[in-house]
């Protein structure tokens, strides 16, 4: 069965507490009508503090489009191996075992992706599948997990990398006024994580189920408007209040799996916010301490977009790792409104004999 094992997550070294923010929201944009009421929502976000992956002083310049995009491409290229070999090591497997990558970011644009950069530069095999996904937003990291679940069950020898790659600091707009793009400044952070989606064997979340969905009629309410001086993020102020109905959903998915949303072992749910996470536990009954890695995710790291959910759970491993068998659920949120959720239960098989695994790997190329 499909086993999605521990994560590896790196943020970068520059750090700013949500003092400091605060601060430069109010000298930076000092006499905007909306100030008053961003600076009481970034209180209230819960988060202490952010990673970004240049300096304040030069996250807050604007050197135009074609030099952030530069950026991204340099600095993920410098920061995401490390992180993917970590995560090939916390699955037991080389480079060469690898028969599909998936790469999800919404924070820059690369063509050909960075899939092809990495096979080239890291030693993937030239077979190797690639699938970037770039406009799912922070559901992207729920969606890679799903079709990973998807390849491992067309190819059951087979195992996905995914990778997480989320420069949300490049996206900043120092003459954007909108609510949702000063919230934002407030609520994002940096990240690269990377996991791997066995076949066989492995430790972790052996993956069941799966499924999609989106709330009708509400693909505007999370979007980039992309402009000459790029991606200027939009959000309605409807948005916190959709776990009302996704919390059915959710529920659904559970019961036509036999089990209860509310007495699950495990919850890692995208930390997009304090109301999202309040609500969901609310809606579906849960304690709250039953999101403590999601909480955790947001409180030092902020929304890190398609990687919290990646994060959420190395914290699960970290922590301690549940009983064989035990019950959790993976759900991520984003544009359209999306949801990509994952049922699976806690597994400690041993990893599959890599002698084993070359042979049934010829059978997947």
């Amino acid at each position: 069965m499909p086993t999605l094992c521990k994560p590896s997550v790196n943020v970068p070294e520059y750090v700013i507490t949500q003092e400091e923010t605060l601060e430069f929201a109010e000298r930076v944009h000092a006499g905007k009508p909306q100030l008053p009421l961003v600076m009481r929502l970034i209180k209230n976000t819960g988060v202490r503090k952010r990673h970004i992956v240049q300096p304040i002083e030069q996250t807050l310049k604007h050197p135009g489009f074609a030099e952030r995009n530069r950026i991204y491409e340099a600095e993920s290229k410098r920061r995401c191996p490390g992180v993917i070999q970590e995560a090939l090591a916390n699955a037991d497997l080389h480079v060469s075992d690898i028969d599909a990558i998936i790469y999800v970011s919404c924070t820059g644009f690369l063509m050909p992706s960075l899939t092809a950069w990495l096979i080239n530069t890291m030693g993937f095999r030239s077979g190797t599948r690639q699938i970037p996904i770039a406009q799912l937003g922070c559901a992207a990291g729920g969606a890679a997990i799903n079709r990973a679940h998807d390849f491992c069950t067309a190819y059951p020898d087979g195992n996905v990398l995914i990778v997480a790659c989320e420069f949300c600091s490049l996206c900043y707009q120092p003459d954007d006024d909108g609510v949702g793009s000063l919230l934002s400044d407030g609520l994002f952070g940096d990240a690269v994580a990377a996991a791997v989606v066995r076949g066989s064997g492995g430790t972790g979340m052996a993956l069941e189920r799966n499924a999609s969905y989106l709330i009708p009629g509400t693909e505007e309410w999370i979007s980039y408007s992309v402009r000459a001086t790029g991606f200027h993020f939009q959000l309605d102020r409807r948005v916190p209040g959709t776990m009302e109905p996704l919390a059915p959903v959710l529920r659904g998915l559970a019961a036509g799996h036999g089990w209860d949303i509310g007495n699950l072992d495990f919850y890692i749910i995208h930390a997009g916010g304090p109301r999202i996470l309040d609500d969901l536990s609310k809606f579906l009954d849960v304690d709250r301490k039953m999101f403590r890695h999601s909480w955790a995710t947001l409180t030092e790291y902020g929304n890190i977009a398609s990687a919290v959910v990646f994060d959420a759970l190395r914290r699960l491993f970290d922590e301690e790792e549940p009983i064989a068998g035990a019950t959790g659920i993976v759900a991520g949120f984003g544009p359209g409104i999306t949801a990509e959720m994952a049922l699976g239960r806690w597994t400690t098989a041993p990893a599959y004999p890599r002698e084993l695994a070359q042979t049934a790997r010829s059978r997947v190329a």
